[in-house]
């Protein structure tokens, strides 16, 4: 492995940590203060830190670390992360995934912006701590200073007794606990040499492990050979490293968290007796005075005068307390030993079981997207041959036959398990417009929150990728035209703070995907006028609310009053629309006036295989998609009354259902057929209710692989894509929402024809 494969999965894991950061921001934002959450933001900052400082990603580095340390107030609970400070920090979460993509792609950013973000987090770590100062009362930790200058030490007039430590402040024991206990962590550092060979630096570690507190070196050059016989990719330079910090064992481990696979690394927290509160007034002060006088000692004078504080029953006295001490320390230290031992093996049990369940490979896209299109052909010939098989075996028993139904049988367990690969959940593209918004409320002025439901929906990944551009005019749209001002909102009796709910969930075999806003709604007025002035529709057009509110998808069309860098140009909803279209998918509009609109897009779960039936019609092979299919009928003479000069209904359970005659709207004939001669499909379709399809006859239903005609040959009014057939044929998959339109006196055009494939 290259170091380009490398650092692309370096970046392939930035893009995981990004997520869970701006998960986490989200989540603390939402008023959730689980440690853990901190803990996860914190980890992702950090490890992106460690790899670009692996590949010399100066600007990545500078800037995460400084996110890095204000992140760490607030996992220190010096920092309190209110709405204000978490709002830096979302802003901060954004130019750090700029700064990401920059790195990988060769770009650039908003150096402005970035500049403006440091000293931004700057000011919320100092300031925090300059507020923290005096916020808690901290005796011990100021009574170091009298004592740090040696000429305070050497002052005679002390006190008449000649007892110099005097700045220590013995009394302050009776009010305040001792001060904090720093643990020491010795650490064994040996590197191999896959650490360098990775781009990792020992020297960069180091430094990193000077940050956790007070820190002392020794390099071991032991292992270094004459210089005739040195391999100079070899490693053979050892640190032993002694550094005093808060942060433990796991501070330290997290230094090491991109190379300890590549070293030989212990870590050991060396227990040091600390003087604990005084429980009595006269010994524990006598048996301290021995050792803690030496160290604020500097001249020979003030050692002689001290020495004799210290007698020999008081030395044989701490030296008993000691003892004693060391043998409790001994049991407890066996007893937490069992401990450690027993959480290492729980710890253990789950880590296997965890692994075992969510063990994970990273393939390329590529690799996948080639398997689905040799299953694909693999479908398309075990159709083939099966019905070759069924035409030469009349008695349909033959072992060649019953070796073909399990062979059918196992290509539709590849091809599931094949686009259960494929399947991604929403969630990342949902949390892209959690930044979209941010965005543009800043743009606006307006206070905007973005509620995110079923993001574990999961849906092709080729369908994913392209959702990220139509959701994001959408957003831009809800935001900018949808939500009124803060001031407006009050006024109306509305919670200032407007709201964007993005919804993705699983109905009939497909995903489903609002957008709602609590704004104004669509001014239909408005919107009807400036269709008039665009000369889209005449003056005296009667059109219902459904057929002005899509009068927005029109291309060029805006209501805004003037061009902005948001709107005006008519051109996002005309996007969305095309996008969706493009998808195999339709766009449908609820709006009421004062409450809000509500955007439902309905997709494909794949764009690679449909379960359909396969019907006849005039001669044509069809494909309904099953998904749409609620029943199939076979009508009766009694059931079937004429409505007007043209229309048929068919009676259904006491209801009555239009008649489509799927022949005569795609102009296969140019009369309607008997209904008593054909079968009738009930089907279901988005926002035209229900109507019963007349076909000739039902072949069968089988899974079909899909081909696209736009890009085979050209878009095919009534008709959303093409497959081919077990004898060869090519067969047509019917668009059954473009059908149903035209039923209602829609014309079958291309510009209203929304594709449906499932």
């Amino acid at each position: 492995m290259d170091m380009n494969e490398i650092k692309e999965i370096f970046f392939q894991e930035c893009e995981e940590q990004l997520a869970e950061l701006e998960s986490g921001l989200l989540k603390l934002n939402d008023g959730d203060r689980d440690p853990e959450t901190v803990n996860a933001v914190f980890r992702a900052v950090h490890s992106i830190k460690g790899g670009a400082g692996a590949f010399g990603l100066d600007d990545l580095v500078s800037f995460a670390h400084v996110f890095e340390t204000t992140l760490d107030c607030v996992r220190s609970n010096k920092l309190e992360p209110t709405q204000d400070v978490l709002k830096v920090m979302l802003k901060s979460a954004d130019v750090l995934a700029d700064l990401t993509n920059a790195a990988r792609d060769g770009g650039s950013v908003d150096e402005a912006r970035s500049r403006t973000l440091i000293r931004e987090l700057e000011a919320l770590a100092h300031g925090e701590t300059h507020a923290a100062e005096p916020a808690a009362p901290k005796p011990v930790a100021a009574a170091p200073k009298p004592a740090e200058p040696a000429p305070v030490v050497a002052k005679p007039d002390v006190n008449d007794e000649g007892f110099q430590p005097i700045p220590f402040s013995f009394g302050d024991f009776d009010e305040e606990p001792a001060a904090k206990y720093v643990p020491t962590c010795q650490i064994v550092f040996r590197p191999n040499r896959e650490l360098y060979a990775k781009g990792n630096e020992a020297v960069l570690l180091l430094r990193d492990l000077s940050r956790l507190g007070e820190m002392s070196v020794y390099c071991d050059m032991d292992r270094l050979p004459p210089l005739d016989k040195m391999n100079p990719e070899e490693a053979y330079f050892s640190w032993k490293v002694s550094v005093t910090t808060d942060k433990g064992e796991d501070g330290v481990r997290s230094v090491f968290e991109f190379a300890e696979w590549d070293c030989e690394l212990d870590v050991r927290t060396i227990e040091e007796e600390i003087v604990g509160e005084a429980a009595d007034d006269d010994e524990p002060p006598m048996q301290a005075v021995p050792f803690d006088l030496s160290l604020l000692e500097d001249g020979p004078a003030a050692g002689g005068e001290e020495e004799p504080v210290a007698n020999e029953s008081d030395t044989a006295a701490a030296i008993a307390a000691a003892d004693t001490a060391s043998k409790v320390a001994q049991v407890a230290s066996r007893a937490a030993e069992n401990a450690k031992a027993a959480a290492a093996a729980a710890t253990a049990a789950q880590a296997n079981q965890a692994s075992a369940a969510g063990q994970t490979i990273r393939v390329d896209l590529d690799r996948v997207d080639r398997l689905i299109n040799l299953v694909g052909e693999l479908v398309i010939n075990q159709a083939m041959l099966s019905q070759s098989v069924v035409e030469n075996d009349n008695n349909g028993v033959s072992s060649i036959n019953m070796g073909l139904e399990e062979l059918q049988q196992l290509t539709r367990e590849i091809q599931d398990s094949v686009m259960a690969i494929r399947a991604q959940p929403v969630k990342p593209v949902f949390q892209r417009m959690a930044r979209t918004v941010r965005e543009i409320a800043d743009i606006t002025g307006k206070s905007v929150r973005l509620i995110t439901e079923g993001e574990n929906t999961e849906v092709d990944k080729t369908v994913i990728d392209k959702l990220a551009e139509p959701l994001t005019h959408m957003i831009r749209n809800a935001v900018d035209h949808g939500l009124e001002m803060p001031e407006k909102r009050e006024a109306l009796g509305k919670n200032p703070e407007g709201t964007v709910r993005l919804t993705a969930k699983h109905r009939s075999g497909r995903i489903v995907i609002e957008l709602a806003d609590d704004g104004a709604g669509i001014n239909r007025e408005k919107v009807r006028q400036k269709a008039i002035d665009n000369d889209l529709i005449a003056a005296d057009a009667n059109l219902s609310d459904e057929e002005i509110d899509n009068l927005i998808f029109h291309a060029g069309f805006s209501t805004a009053d003037k061009v902005s860098d948001l709107s005006g140009r008519g051109v996002g909803m005309d996007v969305v629309k095309r996008s969706i279209q493009a998808l195999g998918g339709r766009i449908s509009i609820s709006s009421k006036p004062g409450q809000g609109s509500v955007f439902t897009m309905s997709l494909p779960l794949t764009l690679a295989v449909l379960d359909g039936m396969v019907v006849t019609v005039a001669g044509q092979t069809l494909v309904v998609p099953l998904t749409a299919i609620v029943e199939t009928l076979q009508p009766e003479a009694s059931a079937i009354h004429s409505f007007g000069a043209s229309q048929r209904l068919i009676s259904i359970r006491n209801s009555f259902c239009p008649l489509v005659d799927v022949g005569r709207i795609l102009n296969f004939r140019a009369t309607q057929a008997n209904p008593m001669d054909g079968v009738a499909l009930l089907v279901e379709s988005e926002g035209g209710g229900q109507r019963a399809l007349m076909v000739d006859a039902i072949q069968g239903q089988r899974q079909v692989v899909i081909k696209s005609l736009e890009a085979n040959y050209t878009h095919v009014p009534g008709i959303a894509a093409a497959t081919i057939l077990g004898d060869g044929r090519v067969a047509l998959i019917l668009d059954v929402d473009a059908v149903v339109a035209a039923s209602r006196g829609q014309p079958l055009r291309q510009d209203i024809s929304l594709a449906a494939t499932g």
